[in-house]
């Protein structure tokens, strides 16, 4: 493993790089834009399916703000680093200067995944690494890769990730979209009502208005951040697909409804429940502890169901329903095609990379081994502040199967970045790529 064969660079950061890409989405305002990575989230805080003319707006905004990278980084590479050390000061001299981050900081040179993370005390530095192209934003509002289409690690993730280090060992980071007690109490007590379903649409409208509004929450993060959407995104959308409100983007994945109608069989007083959580092998590292990689997917889809009594209580039945264990295996298996066709769940692989990597550097002190201080990443950088999402309407596609009926579906995101972090083993070959990637002793800003 060479540098010249990996395509890789270490990249440094300066305030004299290009600023008109990150200073016009700025002042286009998009990071007000309430479409912003596969969902729509208004100044209330209401959660809701981008509509056409949110897709028109940014396709507008997309026009007005094109992005481009540096002709250095714009080649695909399997391995680029970033240094921490020059990220912390490109944004005190922005900070210093009052002037915008630059483009390259914002997106981290274009990685689009977090693979390594290596230290380099005899130059005061911690960088993360992995593969990286140059940038543009998709449909969604992500900003991706120019050939794979895969979302770029984002600065603001970045920043969450590491203040959430040490929260991380004792407070989860999660997100879910519930029904109310109230709502699931009027739901059933409606549901005793219904012999037939008649009009199917007459009955679809009463069972949402039964239900009434869902609640969204979030923890461990700030729920005004960029992470926090990526969290609420990819849960929102993973119940949309799952319920037959849109169809997957990639062949073999049928919806959750469609497999249940094809059992035959019904879900009285069930709920099924899916979350997306973290799916990594154990983090590989070197003797010295200087050099780390993350390995595994980075993403599975879990399964149980709750239980729903006739006052709307839900308790964990602590069974799992064939059906729709099958469904999060399929969720699972296909999880890196879905990321790399729909870049909200690979925008949430990219969160779960960070927040293991800011688990990581308070676990193991990794910037007291650099001798490294992040003043502004880790709290005086400000955040992007997007709308947070509070609540979202009920949405009913049922499958009635005798004189049961699975309306809804419940689930999340829930992340517990320290236990990932804590499960290691010695792989001396990580070493290697550390000292392959390292830089010259000479140079002050890095690139190959």
């Amino acid at each position: 493993m060479t540098r010249s064969t990996l395509g890789a660079f270490f990249i440094a950061f300066g305030v004299t790089l290009g600023l008109g890409g990150v200073a016009a989405l700025h002042a286009g305002g998009f990071f007000n834009q309430r479409a912003v990575g596969g969902v729509a989230i208004t100044t209330e805080g209401v959660l809701e399916a981008p509509t056409t003319q949110d897709t028109v707006e940014l396709e507008q905004l997309r026009k007005q703000t094109p992005l481009k990278a540096p002709a250095a980084m714009e080649e695909l590479a399997e391995i680029r680093a970033v240094s921490l050390k020059q990220i912390e000061a490109t944004l005190q001299q922005c900070a210093r200067d009052g002037q915008p981050v630059p483009e390259e900081v914002q997106y981290l040179a274009g990685l689009q995944r977090a693979q390594y993370v290596f230290v380099y005390p005899e130059r005061n530095d911690v960088v993360i690494a992995g593969p990286a192209e140059g940038w543009e934003m998709d449909q969604w509002g992500n900003v991706v890769g120019i050939t794979t289409k895969r979302p770029v690690l984002l600065l603001d993730n970045l920043m969450v990730g590491l203040r959430s280090g040490a929260t991380s060992r004792t407070e989860p980071i999660t997100c879910s979209i519930d029904p109310r007690q109230e709502g699931i109490q009027r739901l059933q007590a409606y549901l005793k009502t219904i012999r037939n379903i008649g009009d199917p649409n007459d009955t679809l409208a009463k069972i949402e208005e039964a239900l009434g509004p869902q609640d969204v929450s979030v923890t461990g993060v700030p729920e005004t951040s960029r992470f926090a959407r990526t969290m609420v995104a990819a849960d929102f959308r993973m119940k949309r697909i799952a319920m037959e409100f849109e169809p997957a983007p990639i062949a073999g994945m049928p919806s959750f409804l469609s497999m249940m109608q094809a059992t035959g069989r019904g879900m009285s007083n069930m709920m099924p429940r899916w979350w997306l959580a973290p799916d990594y092998q154990p983090l590989a590292k070197s003797e010295d502890g200087l050099a780390w990689q993350l390995r595994g997917q980075g993403v599975k889809c879990l399964t149980t169901e709750d239980y729903v009594s006739d006052t709307g209580e839900k308790t964990a039945a602590g069974t799992k329903n064939p059906t729709a264990e099958k469904w999060a295996d399929t969720m699972t298996k296909k999880f890196d095609e879905l990321a790399a066709k729909d870049s909200a769940f690979g925008e949430l692989r990219n969160i779960m990379d960070l927040a293991v990597i800011g688990a990581l550097i308070e676990k193991e002190h990794l910037l007291d081994l650099a001798d490294l201080e992040l003043p502004q990443l880790l709290g005086e950088q400000p955040l992007n502040r997007y709308p947070a999402a509070k609540t979202t309407a009920s949405k009913a596609s049922a499958v009635k199967q005798g004189r049961d009926w699975l309306i809804s579906a419940s689930g999340g995101v829930e992340m517990l970045p320290w236990h990932v972090a804590s499960e290691t083993e010695t792989v001396e070959s990580v070493a290697k790529v550390r000292t392959d990637l390292a830089p010259g002793d000479a140079k002050d800003f890095w690139y190959e």
